[in-house]
């Protein structure tokens, strides 16, 4: 059974940053396209960032400059870097991945959820 294992969230003064974790864990045969997303009190949630197995990258235009999307193929394991961090950043933040666990069978995968919060 594939699960996605989040964490690294917690609480930050604003300016301050945070690294976030992802890994894959059970019978991952290959995975695909992986993002974060974030879901604030009273608000629908919202792709922050994502990022190919090549590498290519994408940004929401409120985190672009601040925060940076990377993995480690070898490890199963995605980061969110979140720097210069803002009290608008706090939310719940999801993993998410398009994992195959054979080589015809992809399915998409949500992490628990890990909060950030950013107040003084």
């Amino acid at each position: 059974q594939v699960q996605l294992v989040e964490s690294g969230g917690g609480l930050v003064q604003p300016g301050g940053s945070l690294r976030l974790s992802c890994a894959a864990t059970g019978s991952v045969f290959r995975i695909g396209i992986m993002g974060w997303y974030r879901q604030a009190p009273g608000k629908q949630r919202e792709l922050v960032a994502s990022i190919t197995g090549g590498g290519n990258t994408n940004y929401a235009d409120s985190v672009k400059g601040r925060f940076t999307i990377s993995r480690d193929n070898a490890k199963r394991t995605m980061y969110l870097q979140m720097n210069s961090l803002k009290p608008e950043d706090t939310a719940v933040y999801y993993c998410n991945g398009a994992i195959a666990t054979s080589i015809t069978v992809v399915k998409n995968y949500w992490g628990q959820g890990t909060q950030v919060t950013v107040s003084s």
